[in-house]
């Protein structure tokens, strides 16, 4: 609908789910990896007392248990446990392959493979509402972070089984107050004559400095040369201006001013 060459999704979500999913179009497509690396904030529901083959609603229930009675202290005590740096063993119904082929097909052809704990954060974690049966909670976590497999870890620590009933991400970082559309809307500002709101290229890259080029160095840079006396004292990864004050892409600054390129856009208009 949009015309874009290329285009690419990140972060996938779960079929229950909802909230955002950042596009990528066109060049943008190349700084998708950056984005992948922000914090997420999701909102999900967790029904105690039953387990799923899925984690979630999309699953048969696989296992029940007794809710035992918790206070608010007890839940809080509970909850405390997950915060901070961790390993989590992702799901088999997931998107991580195998050997090429993804988790959750292997799942559903009744195959269940050894997965490595990986490296997660929790940076916080809230409870909305409570009742006997259900908790809703609100995470902010690190990528690479499974909901469904928190939620029953939660469950599991207040001394019974559970999986998550809803699921929303709120939002993707750097993108926390940015507006949504949805497939439809897109259609209708289409049929309409007007054309959805896409933000350019940098807008996820504004937590790295800027740099502007000159003709002679941005020439320099588009060949793939590095570049000195560039007025930059930050170390690590930095945005690339031209004259014009158009975006070209990344370069990483050993923070003396000396800057070569990382990844350059054709376009980023």
């Amino acid at each position: 609908m949009l015309r874009a060459d290329k285009a690419g999704h990140v972060g996938s979500l779960d079929p229950l789910a909802t909230g955002m999913l950042p596009i990528c179009l066109g060049e943008a497509t190349k700084i998708a990896g950056d984005i992948l690396s922000g914090r997420k904030l999701y909102r999900f529901t967790v029904a105690l007392g039953s387990r799923t083959a899925t984690g979630d609603t999309e699953g048969a229930v696989v296992e029940t248990a007794t809710v035992p009675e918790f206070d608010g202290p007890r839940l809080s005590h509970v909850l405390s446990q997950f915060h901070g740096p961790q390993t989590q063993v992702p799901p088999m119904y997931s998107a991580l392959k195998r050997d090429g082929q993804p988790l959750y097909k292997l799942a559903r052809a009744g195959i269940e493979v050894e997965r490595a704990p990986r490296n997660i954060e929790i940076f916080s974690l809230a409870l909305l509402t409570s009742s006997s049966s259900r908790l809703e909670l609100e995470v902010m976590c690190s990528k690479g972070t499974y909901v469904r497999t928190l939620a029953e870890d939660i469950a599991k620590a207040l001394g019974t089984c559970g999986h998550v009933q809803s699921l929303r991400r709120v939002y993707v970082e750097p993108f926390g107050d940015a507006p949504m559309e949805t497939l439809e809307s897109i259609a209708r500002a289409l049929e309409a004559g007007t054309v959805p709101v896409i933000l350019p290229a940098d807008a996820p890259l504004q937590h790295m400095a800027a740099v502007s080029l000159d003709s002679r160095t941005t020439e320099m840079i588009r060949h793939g040369q590095p570049i000195t006396a560039v007025d930059c004292g930050t170390a690590g990864r930095v945005r690339l201006y031209d004259a014009a004050g158009v975006f070209i892409g990344i370069g990483e600054s050993d923070g003396t001013g000396n800057v070569r390129p990382k990844r350059l856009f054709n376009d980023a208009r």
